[in-house]
């Protein structure tokens, strides 16, 4: 797991940690020592700790102006036992939120793992938005079926087209344009 790094490649567009506005701001990073594990795992010194033992994530790209944000995730997304949902909810969403964000890219390609609960934190997300989404990208197909049991479908967007962006190719505003046309293709008010 240690060889799986945040994609970085949106570095000269954006870091979180020079970012004012991020949940991240000011934050060091030592990529000479790693310290975060996940099941005893090292992971990159680049994943940022939000909350949970098990999931970490990296705000790839934020822009304020356009009021939307791309996460990247790894780990296991457990609700059922650490809630993961609500830290990201509390400790990075509500925050963000605050800052105008509305439309939030979540990839999930390295997401081990899901163990669902209820989907309150889903749904009090979803209505924070207003006019936004939440669209996720790349997620494994037992996450989403976990997600489809649990009923979090109703507040995300996934899946068919979604699954068909090579993101890694694109830049932030371009994966915006992208998801939207997608979204709005699907559900035609947004």
């Amino acid at each position: 797991m240690h060889l799986i790094e945040p994609y970085y490649r949106w570095n000269n567009y954006y870091n979180s940690n020079l970012d004012e506005r991020s949940p991240f701001y000011g934050k060091e990073y030592n990529y000479d020592k790693y310290s975060e594990e996940i099941y005893g795992y090292y992971i990159d010194p680049g994943w940022d700790f939000m909350g949970s033992e098990t999931l970490y994530i990296k705000i790839l790209f934020a822009d304020y102006e356009n009021e939307f944000v791309v996460i990247e995730f790894i780990g296991e997304w457990n609700d059922a036992i650490n809630n993961d949902i609500m830290n990201l909810k509390r400790n990075i969403i509500d925050r963000l939120t605050l800052q105008g964000i509305n439309k939030y890219i979540l990839i999930g390609e390295n997401v081990l793992n899901f163990h669902g609960s209820d989907d309150c934190y889903y749904e009090e997300w979803f209505e924070d938005m207003e006019e936004g989404w939440i669209a996720a990208i790349n997620f494994p197909k037992f996450v989403i079926n976990e997600w489809r049991a649990y009923n979090i479908d109703n507040f995300l967007i996934y899946g068919g087209d979604l699954e068909k962006i090579n993101w890694r190719t694109l830049k932030p505003t371009n994966l915006l344009e992208r998801v939207t046309r997608i979204i709005q293709a699907r559900i035609p008010m947004f």
